[in-house]
């Protein structure tokens, strides 16, 4: 199964949560980033600086400081968020590269699970964080909507035939 681990989950939410300020270049702590989402402060940290190593956010230092895109949320791509996290895309345990599997050889399936493995990469690259950021405003936006009005009486109608 495919399947992002929660340190990606986590930077992709933080990263949606930055392209989605009103501003569009105001900062966020990560405390701020943490009790918004209920993720583990540390772990969000730590996330937060492999993010910054990777030259996706920025640190901002001071009384307003925090971290904000190091560039425009339209040209940082979801694999790039994921692979700055988690390293290379894979889909199996061997790669061109390496040759240490003992089927490498006689294998049939390398070759159409790493086209697979391409294609998976080549879509995670078409979407931008700008469109997560745009996703996660939306529904913050309908999650601020006035709640339904509520039914202030019921009414019992009985079955055609019965008093």
């Amino acid at each position: 199964m495919l399947r992002l681990s929660k340190k990606s989950d986590y930077a992709l939410i933080a990263m949606a949560h930055l392209a989605a300020r009103p501003d569009g270049s105001g900062s966020s702590s990560a405390r701020e980033i943490s009790e918004a989402y209920a993720i583990p402060l540390e772990l969000l940290a730590k996330i937060l600086q492999r993010l910054v190593r990777a030259k996706l956010l920025v640190s901002v230092q001071g009384t307003r400081g925090g971290y904000r895109l190091a560039r425009p949320a339209t040209t940082i791509s979801v694999a790039d968020v994921i692979q700055s996290v988690d390293g290379p895309v894979t889909v199996t345990a061997c790669s061109p590269d390496d040759h240490a599997c003992d089927q490498y050889g006689t294998c049939s399936i390398r070759d159409p699970l790493w086209k697979i493995k391409n294609r998976i990469l080549e879509t995670l690259t078409t979407v931008s964080v700008a469109e997560l950021g745009a996703d996660a405003a939306q529904a913050a936006q309908a999650s601020a909507l006035p709640p339904a009005p509520k039914v202030s009486r019921l009414v019992f109608v009985s079955p055609i035939g019965e008093s």
